[in-house]
C-alpha cells in the first residue's frame, strides 16, 4: 500500500485539475495519484481555512507542515501576500505538484522536501500550520507538534485540524504537554481546530 506520506513516485501519473473557491478567489490545483484528497479539497482543510482567515490573526512568517499539493498554504498566501511563505511534504510528488500550483496561482512560496522539520531552517515562524497526516501514526504526528515549538518565535502559533475520531483529545492533550496550552478554536462537523501559543 502506498501512503501519501512516502515517496511514492514509481506510481502511474493520473493528473487532473480541480477548481477551489475561497472567499473572493478561485484557485486552480493539479492534483495526481498517491496525494491526499486528490479529487477535491477536504473539509477539514476547508474548515482550518475558514476559521483561519476569519480570525485574521496570522504574522508574516508562516510554515505548512504536511502541505500536500498545496491548498493550504497557496490559499493562504493569496489572501495575506506579505506573508512569507513555506511549504513541507516528505512525499516528493507532492511536492512538485505544489510547486506547479504555487506557480499556476501566481502565488511565491519556499516550497521543498522535507521529512517533518529536517529540512526546516530556524526558529523565527510566527504561525505553523498543519493538516497532519493521520495515517502516518501518531509518532509522527505528535513529532510535528513537538518541534513545532522549537521552530516557532516567541508568541508564535501552531495550528492543526483533526478529526474527533482520528484523535482530536488526545491531540489537545499532547499539545499541551508540549506548549502549556491548547485551545479547541473551532468544531464542524467532527473536526476540531486547535491552537496553541508559545510562550
Amino acid at each position: 500500500m502506498d501512503h501519501y506520506f512516502t515517496d511514492n513516485r514509481h506510481l502511474a501519473e493520473n493528473r487532473k485539475e480541480i477548481s477551489f473557491r475561497f472567499w473572493c478567489f478561485t484557485y486552480t490545483f493539479i492534483t495526481d495519484n498517491g496525494v491526499f484528497s486528490k479529487d477535491s479539497v477536504d473539509f477539514g482543510t476547508r474548515v482550518l481555512l475558514k476559521t483561519l482567515c476569519d480570525r485574521n490573526e496570522l504574522g508574516e512568517h508562516i510554515l505548512d507542515v504536511g502541505c500536500g499539493y498545496g491548498v493550504i498554504g497557496i490559499t493562504l498566501k493569496k489572501i495575506y501576500p506579505k506573508a512569507q511563505m513555506e511549504m513541507v511534504d516528505v512525499n516528493p510528488r507532492a511536492v512538485l505538484l505544489a510547486i506547479d500550483n504555487a506557480k499556476k496561482n501566481n502565488i511565491e512560496a519556499d516550497i521543498h522536501e522535507s521529512n517533518v522539520y529536517e529540512n526546516v531552517k530556524g526558529n523565527t515562524f510566527s504561525d505553523i500550520i498543519t493538516n497532519p497526516p493521520i495515517r502516518a501514526g501518531k509518532k509522527v504526528i505528535y513529532k510535528i507538534f513537538e518541534e513545532a515549538y522549537d521552530h516557532l518565535a516567541e508568541n508564535g502559533n501552531l495550528w492543526v485540524v483533526i478529526r474527533k475520531q482520528q484523535g482530536a483529545e488526545s491531540a489537545v492533550k499532547k499539545i499541551k504537554e508540549v506548549f502549556g496550552n491548547c485551545e479547541i478554536i473551532n468544531k464542524e462537523k467532527g473536526y476540531f481546530i486547535l491552537n496553541a501559543k508559545k510562550h
